[in-house]
């Protein structure tokens, strides 16, 4: 398939680096230009481009970036995709840590409908709730013990079944959360959110998710979101203090 990905941190990269190492082309872009991405394509047969190329003559074009980010792609971005183009949204949104105050999201609206409305574009809410640690490692075989199970909501039946395939392919089962507008079962702090299930206990944690506790929900995660910062800053701290870098 033609895949174009943007944003290449964490989920993004990893993305990019898997769907190439399986046979698709691989563009990716981001929001600095595709001379900052020569060093992580060296070698992978992706193409860095440029954010207005990273669209065209797309199967499927994943968005990996920050919730606010959406506000600073170009306007009328996917004017250039071609009929048919799946568009993937990957992002979580985490205000006070990462992401400005989204109103809409704020009251109620799921944050992959808010994308979409942003955006003029369906999309398809997938590889949310996994961390990277468990996409690098942790896909395997069809049928093997412990193979995780991914969510996947949106409104158009064909579409996920092209991304439950993709997620096949990288070792996951991929689970059908329905409607665009029931994605809120998948988002930061839910019962489904990153917990590594396989079928049976992802379909279990998606119907147990309340939507009375959306803010909740939210809430628990951002203050997990910034203790691991602080903790990360910590360790950071420790480290420098001993003479050693951080990522020794």
């Amino acid at each position: 398939m033609n895949i174009g990905i943007i944003g290449a941190g964490n989920i993004g990269g990893t993305l990019a680096r898997k769907f190439s190492a399986l046979g698709h082309r691989v563009a990716v872009s981001n929001s600095r230009g595709p001379a900052t991405l020569a060093a992580f394509a060296a070698g992978t047969g992706m193409e860095p481009v440029d954010i207005g190329q990273v669209v065209r003559d797309k199967d499927v074009i994943v968005i990996a970036i920050p919730e606010e980010g959406i506000l600073r792609l170009p306007k009328g971005l996917f004017s250039g995709a071609a009929t048919g183009t799946i568009v993937v949204d990957t992002g979580n949104y985490y205000p006070e840590v990462r992401d400005r105050t989204i109103p809409a999201i704020e009251e109620g609206m799921p944050e992959s409908q808010w994308v979409a409305e942003q955006l003029q574009v369906p999309i398809v809410k997938a590889f949310n709730a996994i961390t990277v640690g468990s996409l690098t490692t942790r896909g395997l075989p069809p049928g093997a013990p412990g193979r995780i199970a991914l969510p996947v909501a949106g409104n158009n039946a064909r579409d996920k079944e092209v991304i439950f395939e993709l997620i096949h392919h990288l070792g996951f089962d991929a689970l059908d959360a329905g409607m665009l507008a029931g994605s809120w079962r998948q988002q930061p702090g839910a019962p489904a959110y990153c917990m590594d299930l396989g079928a049976h206990a992802l379909t279990t944690a998606l119907g147990k998710a309340e939507h009375s506790r959306i803010g909740e929900y939210r809430r628990n995660a951002v203050a997990g979101a910034k203790r691991a910062v602080e903790a990360a800053g910590s360790l950071a701290a420790a480290m420098a203090g001993a003479g050693r870098p951080a990522n020794s």
